[in-house]
């Protein structure tokens, strides 16, 4: 057995817990419970927490709460750069190897069903990249250029090549990055990995759901909450900090309201009503999406100690199979 595949195995029997629920369901409360009582850290899977100076329209968890326990891959990009699914995987795989690494739990938060779904079909797809590796190919792409490295994954893995632009900066230093540590080319890695997807790692996978009535109550009590504590103001720096109403960030859910509102197409009143509707309007998709995962289990925010007890019976089965 090589080193990879060792890792693959370990990685296998490491355990992953996944929350999921729609917006306003009360994930936080119950993600920071789950977290302190088996020594977890989080991963936030929101296509839009991700960014930083978004906190209120977002309802990002406070500082306080991130306080409490460890948080990855939220409020660490600025609001202009490009992100997708495909980065998502990768940042969230190495956020992943960097807390089993710690000795802790990774528990997945959020409600972006999109991100779910490519992780369920390559969350182990990247191996751990050794730093010096990492270094010398950005040290590379500085000194011989990004066609020179554009060559070398030519030759060294082809299909992979054929798949990216050649100026997915990215998406070229990750595939070398995989090639020059591990000697298998991103393509096979993959290829390898959807073969195996019968011994894919067994994660725990938590549904929090609501009487509807109760959600949307929810719903418009966050909104009201998000206006008081200063969305405007929020969107205001965001536009005098010269992040334009036309990025894809700032059309997010609540930020495109409020430009509405500022350029004039929208009282405020409609803004507030509209940001509303809408905003149920989403929960009810990511509802949708979410039931149609057999894999979850469902509960009550509420059912905090059914909830410890399902996590805990998953934990024990790990460790006696």
């Amino acid at each position: 057995m090589d080193l990879e595949q060792q890792r693959e195995e370990e990685a296998i029997g490491q355990p992953i817990i996944i929350l999921v629920g729609p917006t306003a369901i009360g994930k936080t409360e119950l993600a920071l419970t789950v977290a302190e009582t088996f020594g977890c850290e989080i991963v936030g899977v929101d296509s839009v927490q991700i960014y930083r100076f978004m906190d209120i329209g977002t309802a990002k968890p406070t500082d306080l709460e991130r306080g409490r326990v460890p948080h990855h891959l939220i409020d660490y990009i600025l609001p202009d750069e490009e992100y997708s699914a495909t980065r998502f995987v990768a940042d969230c795989q190495d956020a992943i190897q960097q807390i089993q690494k710690n000795g802790k739990i990774p528990l997945l938060v959020g409600g972006t069903g999109l991100y779910f779904s490519a992780l369920e079909k390559g969350i182990f797809v990247m191996p751990e990249i050794p730093p010096d590796i990492r270094h010398k190919i950005k040290e590379d792409l500085h000194t011989l250029g990004r066609d020179v490295l554009w060559q070398e994954l030519t030759r060294c893995d082809p299909n992979t090549s054929n798949r990216i632009h050649p100026n997915d900066t990215y998406r070229l230093l990750r595939a070398l990055e995989i090639v020059r540590s591990t000697g298998v080319p991103w393509s096979e890695f993959i290829a390898r990995h959807q073969q195996q997807q019968q011994t894919k790692a067994k994660v725990a996978k938590i549904g929090l759901a609501r009487d509807r009535n109760e959600l949307y109550a929810r719903i418009e009590q966050r909104v009201g909450n998000m206006v008081n504590t200063g969305l405007l103001k929020e969107v205001e720096k965001l536009l005098a900090l010269g992040y334009p109403k036309t990025l894809h960030s700032m059309q997010s859910l609540g930020y495109r309201h409020i430009h509405n509102y500022l350029d004039g197409e929208w009282t405020w009143g409609k803004s507030i009503e509209l940001l509303v509707r809408d905003t149920r309007r989403y929960a009810k998709r990511q509802l949708t999406w979410f039931r149609a995962d057999q894999e979850i289990t469902w509960f009550h925010p509420k059912q905090v100690k059914e909830i410890i007890t399902a996590v805990s019976a998953y934990l024990t089965g790990l460790k006696n199979n």
